[in-house]
């Protein structure tokens, strides 16, 4: 095995593949062995269910937002519309805004928990 392949197989070993901020952070690698070429590969992640994301506020989409504009004014960082589309079951982030009038629930991190209560 080369080191390359070496160092990307301990890498996600260790879950650091990815940054924390990554969708993909965390999720495992496989290989696949075929006419001698090793090919290593993301294990599918699968959308969390919406009742893992507490709700803070809900966001009624207007003309011309996008999923990136809606992560950076409610979470601070663009990068994170990833979170708004995983907090809303969408896998298309253009599905997030597409629509003028659709609600986006704006939500905690998966997995931490609301108020009391939730």
């Amino acid at each position: 095995m080369s080191s390359g392949l070496t160092e990307l197989l301990e890498l996600s070993a260790r879950g650091t593949l990815f940054p924390p901020t990554s969708r993909y952070h965390g999720i495992e690698t496989a290989t696949l062995e075929r006419h001698g070429r090793t090919t290593v590969y993301l294990r599918r992640r699968f959308v969390p269910p919406a009742d893992r994301f507490a709700l803070l506020q809900e966001h009624l989409v207007t003309e011309g937002e996008r999923p990136d504009t809606l992560a950076a004014r409610y979470l601070g960082d663009a990068e994170q519309s990833w979170r708004l589309c995983d907090a809303n079951e969408v896998m298309d982030p253009i599905d997030l805004t597409g629509r003028v009038g659709a609600v986006v629930r704006i939500t905690l991190p998966e997995g931490i928990p609301g108020a009391s209560g939730d």
